[in-house]
């Protein structure tokens, strides 16, 4: 009960330095951006950082033109690869919800 309330406030570990939090900033800007590059001119491609009892949190989210939305968090510890890994994974799951999008309607319905 110490702790795991939601109105207890941030902790004292959770808050980032302006040097972490700019480079969360520069994270989340390079994978949205490598996720764009990725995607065809359909797909919306975008990002927000939160602030959070728990800290800052960066996400990237496509909308595909049909299908859900699909998101993922950015971590403040990840490499360049892991940038890269991150937005080849939303392309595809955004590529996915098209596909699933698509199937899910009758061609002979109408």
């Amino acid at each position: 009960m110490h702790g795991n309330t939601p109105y207890t406030g941030p902790s004292e570990d959770a808050d980032l330095s302006s040097e972490q939090l700019r480079t969360l900033q520069n994270d989340v800007a390079s994978v949205t951006e490598q996720t764009r590059a990725l995607l065809p001119d359909e797909f919306v491609v975008g990002s927000e950082l939160t602030s959070r009892t728990d800290g800052t949190h960066g996400t990237v989210s496509v909308q595909p033109p049909v299908g859900r939305v699909i998101s993922t968090g950015v971590p403040t510890d990840a490499s360049d690869e892991e940038h890269s890994d991150l937005a080849h994974e939303l392309a595809a799951g955004a590529a996915l919800q098209v596909k699933r999008a698509i199937s899910d309607v009758d061609p002979t319905a109408g």
